[in-house]
Formats: C-alpha cells, structure tokens, sequence
C-alpha cells in the first residue's frame, strides 16, 4: 500500500476518459444527467479510499464529433449535489476563468466549502479557441500566454476575496443588533490587466479560509500559474522518469518564487481500466480502441506509457502494487487516476476502511492560513 501521505485522487470525465466508454452497457450513459449518476460514482470513488475527486469542465463541448459522448453538467453544481451524500472526500470542480468573473468563482467555491465542512478545492482552467469565445460574445478569442495572464489575474482576485472577510466578522450580537462587525470587511482594491475588483466579497470566509487551488502545468505559461499559485499541481508525465524530472524542476521554481515546496504536492495522472483479470481488462481496452478506431492497446506492463500519458491496464490488487510503487519511488506526491471507463473500473478498487471526516488542507497537512487583511485597519467599509 502507499505511504499514509500519498495522496490519492480520481477524475471523474463523464463516462470515462475513453472517447467510446459511454458505448459499453455498462457505462450508465442513459443517466449521465442525473444527479444519481454523479453521486453514485462519487461515493464508490469515497467508499475506495481515495481523497479527492476532481470533476472536468470546460465551456466547449467534448472533442471526437458525433461518436463522442458530449455534453456537461456544471462541476461546481456536481460537487454541491454530492457535498451531502459525502464525508471525508475532498471535491475538486474545474471552474474555467477565461468568461467567468472572479467574484462569482469566489463566492461559489466559498459556498462549495461552507457545503463540505471544508472539503472544497478548484482546479483552475482557461477557455482556449473561438468557439468558446463565440459563446459568450464578449472578448476575441486569446494567445496561451494572455489566457494564463487572465488566469493568473483571477487566481488573486478569487483568493483576495476569500480574506475580505476576516474570521471574526460575523459577531451575531442580539444586544446591540449588529450581525457583522464590519471593521473586518476590507476591500481588496485590485487592480490589474484584466479586472478591478474593489470587494469585498458577500460570502464570509469559509472553513479552509482559502480552499485548495489546483494548477495543471505541463507546458507552456500554466506551469507559472501552478508555481505562484496552486497548493496542488497536476502533471501528465510519459514515465516516471520524466515525473521525477518534472516534480524536480517545479519544486526548485517554488523556491525561485519564494514557496515552500514542502507546501505544494505534485501529483501525476495515470490513465487507468481495471477488470477482474489482467487479460480481461486487456481484452475490454481492445474493444474499446475498436469502436472509436483512435487508438491502440498498450503493449505489456504496468504502469505503461502509450502516446504521452501514464497508462495501467490490469486489476485493482495490480494498482495497488502500482501506487505504491510511485510512492516509493518519490516521482509524486500523488496521483489522479483517470479511468477510461468509469463504471468498470469504479467497480474494480479496492475499498477502504473509511478515514475520519477532516478538511481537506488538513488531509494535506496545509495549515489553514489566516486572512491577509485581518491586521488592515484602513480602507475598510463603513
């Protein structure tokens, strides 16, 4: 098994990352717009044992044409339907900045936290291409570089606005009638390219103070990004190799960008199927690469690099053995598994006894921070 500290976290992309999951009989894609469909995997991925779950977004529709499951639920709105049929599982919605104003990411993760007791992350993403500018209508579709600066922009928006409340503010005091103290709601006075937001937010500060913000950053100008601002950093290495590589050069940028290392965790995705042999599980992958005609089966061993992204192909005392391996290794602080087909593989882990409901900062031995502005007298409203 890993090390207690290895932290362990499933994505969750409809009916698999598979562009043909949703063709097997399995795959539940009749109720894919369900509530039900959604909280039930989330619970199976909870009753696993694993830590988080993180839910893909995105305001375009899903690539591969009509052969493609398509289609989204909203993530946040997945992750506050399953708040309440969860305990201890850390929830992670995308949330794209590119059309969305800060304020309103504030206040729904805000929200989302306050609904989990604590359990509320966001991994951050940015709307790339004009199809998705055209949606919306209101700015030109941009450079990778001018997404990530926007993005970048909003990351400290969103968290300025988490500390606008200070910890105390709400006071509830019957006798003079007053429900706030409003010394301690402070304007965030932000300026920037991208937005000028004065503050401060309606949401108060919400368990975490500041929920867990996750980056992907395997190219290109998102790997800043995760290094100024993520708690949790995703990268899709081809091997191990280029994992450790990969978890070397983000941890000495963290300390040319004046962070901890030891306070930011690294986690590798690893495409996975699972079935109760390994040549079943073979076997169902084959059929899989035959019906969207995209693909080829990997070729022996676990785990396994087809294209550019980790695979494992075989059974869940297999992952086992293999998760534990990474964690011996040191190549990541963790790992997102990504199942190609969801309902088969959900099937296939392994459960855990459950652990005790915590918030997920401390999952990660993250201290909670205070507010930024808890000291800041001046400016504050009146």
């Amino acid at each position: 098994m890993p090390d207690s500290d290895f932290f362990l976290a499933v994505e969750l992309a409809g009916t698999g990352a598979h562009p043909a999951s949703w063709r097997r009989r399995d795959s539940r894609a009749e109720d894919l717009f369900t509530a039900r469909y959604w909280v039930d995997a989330i619970t199976a991925v909870e009753k696993a044992g694993a830590d988080a779950v993180f839910l893909p977004d995105s305001f375009g529709l899903q690539p591969g044409g009509a052969a493609t499951a398509q289609g989204r639920l909203d993530a946040v709105a997945i992750a506050a339907r399953a708040a309440a049929a969860t305990h201890r599982i850390g929830l992670l919605p995308q949330a794209p900045v590119t059309h969305t104003e800060p304020f309103h990411l504030s206040k729904a993760i805000a929200s989302l936290d306050f609904a989990t007791l604590g359990r509320a992350g966001w991994e951050v993403t940015v709307s790339e291409g004009a199809e998705q500018a055209k949606a919306f209508g209101r700015k030109s579709p941009q450079e990778p570089a001018a997404l990530w600066h926007e993005a970048d922009e909003a990351v400290e928006v969103v968290t300025r606005l988490w500390d606008s409340w200070e910890d105390d503010a709400e006071i509830r005091d019957l006798p003079t009638g007053r429900f706030i103290d409003r010394e301690k709601l402070h304007y965030i006075d932000y300026a920037g390219d991208y937005f000028s937001v004065k503050g401060p937010s309606i949401t108060p500060r919400s368990p975490q103070g500041q929920p867990i913000v996750a980056v992907r950053a395997d190219e290109g100008p998102s790997i800043q990004v995760a290094v100024r601002r993520a708690d949790l950093i995703r990268i899709a290495p081809p091997d191990l190799d280029a994992a450790h590589a990969r978890r070397a050069a983000l941890r000495s940028a963290l300390l040319s960008a004046d962070r901890d290392p030891d306070a930011v965790r690294v986690l590798i995705d690893i495409d996975v199927h699972l079935a109760g042999t390994a040549e079943r599980a073979y076997e169902e992958l084959a059929e899989l690469d035959r019906w969207s005609a995209s693909g080829t089966a990997p070729r022996s061993g676990a785990p396994a690099a087809t294209g550019s992204v980790l695979r494992h192909i075989g059974t869940g005392d297999s992952l086992t053995e293999l998760l534990a391996a990474v964690s011996d290794s040191g190549a990541a602080d963790g790992v997102v598994l990504r199942p190609l087909a969801v309902e088969a593989t959900l099937r296939h882990l392994a459960t855990a006894p459950p652990a005790p409901a915590t918030t997920l900062r401390e999952r990660l031995d993250l201290p909670r921070p205070p507010s930024r502005y808890a000291t800041i007298q001046e400016g504050t409203p009146s």
